[in-house]
């Protein structure tokens, strides 16, 4: 019997849909994967009341790009004018955070195919990472106080302030949605030689890793391409909804003792400044804005050499030395007051 043409695209875009592993669709939930103690190490999101709003700050933007604001009124006090509200602006904004939990640094070795077709034997350094929306965002709650005043003949004074609200619903993509997105950004950076290095996504590591990470374990594992097209829901009791993700390394210089992994992605707070000149008129709006992200900072050390370079050298956290001056040289190279595992830094 002839399969008709309607069945057979429908077979086929089924098909596509199974090889492609759904990738739209978001994250079946289910019980979470239990490890041994010490295996996992959870970094809750530590969110600050005070990232929830940038002022108050001068809109600069204003003045430049619309003339003729500055005026004296003959109804309403000065302060009340556009060109003097813009000076002491409050942006306020609405703070989402994800969960981020890591298993320990380890190096794998992997073929990988080079442009001149042929395979290459590389060392990959590579951290195992999960990534869970927990909810209860914090948004800024608008209170309004009424002041009653003493003379019968004034009208009472309202007075409004924000305080930390909670929320699951946040925006993305222009749209309130519960789910949220992971874009990850990692850096690996290495401060005593002045080195930093990108993550590289290696399609022929995956596979290796997800076994040798998840034995017998029907484990979906994402590269920092592929995790960015899945949203995460909301996981709570009723199941888990997390990611899991790699990073991968290559070319790293053998020598590093101490490094540092930024984590970026992992929330949208921010903040900014605009250095005085860089708006000009004409200019669309925020040009020469300078920002930098909150940013997760994961210290590690490796006391080793480059003869052999293995996995079970790597250490997770500051290193301590009885010399105070050793160590005190320690803690300027990862910038720390004193030995910590991890911080949250703007860059």
């Amino acid at each position: 019997m002839r399969m008709s043409k309607v069945r057979l695209l429908a077979i086929t875009a089924l098909a596509v849909a199974m090889l492609s592993g759904s990738r739209n669709l978001p994250a079946q939930a289910g019980p979470p994967i239990e490890f041994a103690p010490g295996v996992l190490t959870t970094i809750p999101p530590e969110p600050q009341d005070e990232e929830m709003f940038s002022g108050p700050r001068p809109l600069v933007e204003v003045p430049i790009a619309i003339e003729g604001l500055e005026y004296d009124p003959k109804l309403s006090p000065k302060t009340a004018t556009v060109f003097e509200r813009m000076k002491t602006a409050t942006l306020r904004r609405t703070i989402w955070n994800l969960e981020f939990s890591l298993k320990p640094m380890r190096m794998i070795y992997v073929d990988i195919p080079q442009p001149s077709g042929r395979m290459q034997r590389k060392l990959v350094w590579y951290m195992v990472y999960r990534v869970r929306n927990l909810g209860g965002h914090i948004k800024p709650e608008e209170v309004v106080e009424t002041i009653e005043k003493q003379a019968q003949d004034e009208p009472d004074a309202v007075h409004i302030k924000y305080q930390r609200g909670l929320t699951d619903e946040v925006e993305m993509f222009g749209r309130a949605t519960t789910d949220l997105r992971f874009f990850p950004h990692f850096v690996l950076s290495a401060p005593e030689y002045d080195k930093e290095y990108l993550d590289r996504v290696i399609p022929a590591a995956l596979e290796p890793i997800r076994q040798r990470e998840f034995p017998g374990r029907d484990v979906q594992l994402h590269n920092s391409l592929t995790i960015s097209e899945r949203p995460i829901p909301k996981s709570d009791e009723t199941g888990d909804h997390s990611l899991w993700g790699v990073v991968t390394w290559v070319d790293v210089d053998p020598k590093i003792d101490y490094y540092i992994v930024y984590v970026q992605g992992l929330t949208n707070a921010y903040r900014f400044d605009d250095p005085e000149g860089a708006f000009k008129k004409g200019d669309a709006p925020g040009t020469g804005r300078k920002f930098t992200k909150k940013t997760l900072q994961l210290n590690f050390w490796r006391p080793g050499d480059t003869v052999d370079p293995h996995e079970e050298e790597i250490r997770y956290g500051c290193p301590l030395d009885p010399d105070p001056a050793e160590q005190q040289r320690i803690l300027e190279l990862y910038r720390l007051k004193k030995p910590i595992d991890y911080q949250w830094v703007y860059r």
